[in-house]
């Protein structure tokens, strides 16, 4: 049979080597909202579980909640961030055409002129 205490520290050793895998690259924009919207609704569901005299409860329910709303924004936030980069590419990539023509046009003229 497994005591409270040894179930929190499998759990903890659990979370650590979660935390471990998951400093091995940066964390994408839907995930830094999946991570804040779980802590904040497991908080609130915490905070309003406690009220009711379950606060276990409520902080499960409002963090899978929070979670799930955190990935939505942070997925529509990413989506925005690769539509804005994908723009300053092309301006870039238009700003060397336009460069590029503006040389060959420099050049034509002082072919002309000779």
């Amino acid at each position: 049979m497994y005591t409270k205490s040894g179930i929190r520290w499998g759990g903890a050793l659990v979370l650590a080597a979660f935390l471990v895998s998951a400093c091995s690259q940066p964390l994408s924009t839907r995930e830094k909202g999946t991570l804040g919207g779980a802590g904040l609704g497991a908080a609130t569901g915490a905070i309003i579980g406690a009220v009711v005299g379950s606060p276990g409860a409520g902080a499960a329910i409002g963090g899978a909640l929070g979670g799930v709303t955190g990935a939505v924004v942070g997925d529509k936030m990413q989506n925005q961030e690769t539509q804005q980069q994908n723009h300053q590419l092309q301006l870039e990539q238009q700003r060397r055409e336009l460069e590029q023509q503006r040389q060959e046009l420099e050049e034509l003229k002082r072919q002309q002129e000779y």
